[in-house]
């Protein structure tokens, strides 16, 4: 599916460009970096980029499953990240391959990990809870 209909964000911040994978507990995305991403500087994705890459898989994971029943892509918060680690930054025109899988799901609360790889190697995981309703 377009990848926009399964975001709350809107461009230019929208830092997945396709939904690989996705099932009640694992989603997969893709993410070509590029000069023109809002959280690059000095030609390498941030720390931020990176976190929020893996929340926004996560988020298109959960607005698949919603468009899927029926439903309306709602708006989620970060309440927290932990356990994250960095092992590189990846530069412009790298591609990005990052999975969410659900740890806990209680109400109104959906608890993840996320790893984010780019040439074959792992760069990234964390922890993150997420708000999801208001």
């Amino acid at each position: 599916p377009d990848i926009t209909t399964l975001l709350p964000q809107g461009p230019p911040f929208i830092l997945v460009d396709k939904m690989l994978f996705s099932d009640e507990k694992v989603s997969r995305t893709s993410f070509r970096i590029t000069a023109e991403s809002p959280l690059v500087d000095q030609g390498r994705f941030t720390e931020g980029g990176l976190l929020e890459n893996i929340a926004q898989t996560a988020a298109a994971g959960s607005g698949y499953h919603t468009l899927q029943t029926g439903g309306t892509v709602a708006t989620g918060f970060i309440v927290s990240v932990s356990n994250f680690i960095i092992t590189a930054l990846p530069q412009e025109g790298d591609e990005l391959l990052t999975e969410t899988t659900v740890q806990l799901r209680i109400p109104d609360i959906i608890v993840i990990s996320g790893v984010v790889n780019c040439k074959e190697q792992v760069i990234a995981t964390c922890e993150m809870k997420i708000l999801t309703s208001v």
